[in-house]
């Protein structure tokens, strides 16, 4: 999931985010973001209530509301590719976002390679016995932990890796 991003161990590892600060996750749709939230380690992402889009102006207040108030450092949002790596029009419409994104919250973000994190999402609330009404309010949210999950694992793989403690 997390392979062929265009984040780089020295970018990772160099840090985005001063520690103590909260890493923020999306998962990006049409009608919703999924969203997710990293402890202050940024080791665990954890769900938070998905967003139910309504506006860019708001989607975007929403989220700066949300990122001020839980003292957030980077913002990672996932990048639907399809298999063959390409990008089609979902991913342009996530990178116009991006930028949106970037512009409000005056943070850095960090597109994530995407693929396959709604199936994984949908297959992880199935096998929990979720019930398939259940599971339609859940799976952007789930969708958006598993994005922040691969990134913050790979981060700390390459913090590992550059000879950084990973506390």
């Amino acid at each position: 999931m997390g392979q062929g991003n265009a984040v780089t161990a020295a970018t990772v590892a160099g840090g985005y985010t001063r520690r103590g600060m909260r890493v923020l996750g999306l998962d990006v749709g049409d009608k919703t973001i999924g969203v997710a939230l990293s402890d202050e380690s940024a080791t665990l992402a954890s769900g938070l209530p998905t967003i139910r889009r309504t506006g860019l102006k708001k989607d975007l207040h929403e989220l700066a509301e949300l990122a001020r108030g839980r003292e957030v450092g980077t913002v990672v949002v996932g990048l639907p590719r399809s298999l063959d790596g390409s990008e089609g029009p979902q991913a342009r419409k996530v990178r116009a976002f991006v930028e949106a994104v970037k512009g409000a919250l005056k943070l850095p973000v960090v597109t994530w390679d995407e693929r396959f994190t709604t199936v994984a999402a949908e297959h992880a609330l199935i096998e929990g016995g979720v019930s398939r009404e259940r599971r339609k309010g859940l799976v952007d949210k789930v969708a958006a932990v598993l994005i922040l999950q691969n990134y913050l694992d790979y981060r700390k793989a390459a913090d590992g890796e550059a000879g950084e403690p990973t506390a």
